[in-house]
């Protein structure tokens, strides 16, 4: 049986641009064999989007909450538009220029 597989989109606010948090975000999302995206945004936030087995990205969504990179300091996490998927729409997890 295939796992629970989810999508969440995200937004972090805080001090996250210019302090790795993209390259951090990818190698994570990698590192728990999730798929999906990461992108800095004008408004000075990293935003994107998570895909993969629940529980890892559960794993994901409490890791930007709350560790982010050694130099971020982050003030808030948004998630949005969570549901399940049938399969995923991404084959790798990809910093968004």
């Amino acid at each position: 049986m295939l796992p629970d597989l989810l999508s969440v989109d995200y937004e972090i606010f805080g001090r996250v641009q210019g302090v790795f948090f993209r390259k951090y975000t990818q190698a994570e999302g990698k590192k728990l064999g999730l798929v999906g995206w990461v992108q800095n945004t004008r408004a000075g936030t990293v935003q994107g989007q998570l895909q993969g087995p629940r529980n890892k990205v559960k794993e994901m969504q409490q890791w930007l909450r709350s560790t982010g990179t050694p130099k971020s300091e982050i003030t808030k996490a948004e998630f949005k538009n969570e549901k399940m998927v049938d399969s995923l729409e991404y084959s790798s997890f990809d910093i968004v220029k």
